[in-house]
């Protein structure tokens, strides 16, 4: 029996088991071949499965829940910033001289006020050893708590609150810095507020939800911080916070912010460009008795000077400058030119 050829050249075939065992061999090649198929789609499917625990493992938490926690925090800075004790309504910071500092309206004053806000001339400030007394005219009304004053001592060093002086739109208030006394201005129909459009902030990414460590120096640790104004003064700095990103390990220095909270001046590598140039604030919970808690960079915020001149804020000490970008949290402020 002669059979024809079946597509393999120069192959006679000649008898009926040398086609059976071609035949047979054709399909335990395409069996091989449709299992190994089935196995890498498997594989993959697998995979996908496993990146998909991770990214769960990563965030452990309820995605919209946390959107929801992120905009009300967001909607709290926001109302904050426009309070009438927020940032947009600063009018003015005058630093004090030792003896008399006169203010008012009028150009000529040491402190001048807010056209159409003040008389023309409402009195003057009398600065000795720290202590400083207010005069004003007898036809200008100004409210301490609600009482008309005339001459008071409006801040004493050893004071434990500072009085809040108001008259009409106006409120001021006297601050210290190292050895500086000066006098902090607010107008709360300042036009700041009203022409105030929000804050560009990175999309939220709960991966930047970050899990850290504290670490504790046995003895108390002080760092040097900067302000605005270049003065520099060793603050205590309860505990260094270290944590993971990407597999690398960073630190950040955190400073006291409160009954249970942490505050960390940090920069990054997305200064200048996209967040505030000199750095960003963010509180933390006081870390747990294990020692954890979580540096949540979506609620990164800029520092006051990113909305007004008249803030004296401190500045990121070097070893909390991150070798890294931080895409979370509030961006560079668009609304105030330096």
């Amino acid at each position: 029996m002669k059979c024809k050829q079946h597509g393999i050249p120069g192959q006679a075939w000649n008898d009926t088991s040398i086609i059976l065992d071609f035949w047979s061999t054709q399909l335990n090649k395409v069996i091989i071949s449709t299992k190994m198929k089935i196995n890498s789609e498997i594989a993959s499917l697998l995979l996908l499965l496993a990146s998909c625990n991770v990214v769960k493992k990563e965030q452990e938490v309820d995605v919209v829940a946390y959107l929801q926690e992120i905009d009300q925090w967001h909607q709290h800075r926001i109302e904050e910033l426009k309070g009438e004790n927020g940032w947009l309504n600063l009018a003015g910071l005058f630093w004090l001289k030792e003896g008399l500092n006169t203010f008012g309206s009028a150009e000529s004053n040491d402190l001048v006020f807010p056209q159409d806000k003040i008389a023309a001339n409402a009195g003057f400030f009398q600065v000795k050893n720290g202590v400083v007394q207010m005069n004003v005219t007898a036809d200008v009304k100004v409210l301490r708590n609600g009482n008309e004053i005339q001459s008071e001592i409006i801040f004493h060093p050893d004071s434990a609150k500072n009085a809040t002086i108001t008259h009409g739109d106006l409120q001021w208030f006297v601050i210290k810095r190292d050895d500086q006394v000066g006098l902090r201005l607010r107008d709360l129909k300042s036009k700041s507020i009203s022409e105030f459009t929000g804050i560009e902030r990175y999309e939220v990414d709960a991966s930047w939800r970050v899990k850290a460590t504290m670490e504790v120096s046995p003895v108390p640790k002080y760092i040097d911080i900067t302000n605005v104004l270049g003065q520099t003064t060793a603050q205590l700095s309860p505990a260094t916070l270290v944590f993971e990103i990407e597999g690398e390990e960073y630190r950040l220095d955190a400073l006291e912010g409160g009954k249970d909270e942490l505050f960390i001046i940090f920069g990054d590598q997305t200064n200048e460009d996209e967040t505030y140039p000199s750095g960003r604030y963010l509180y933390v919970k006081i870390p747990d008795k294990d020692g954890h808690t979580v540096l949540d960079f979506n609620k990164s915020y800029n520092p006051p000077c990113a909305f007004t001149p008249f803030a004296t804020c401190p500045l990121p000490p070097a070893q909390n400058v991150l070798p890294l970008a931080i895409k979370a949290g509030e961006k560079n402020f668009k609304g105030y030119s330096h």
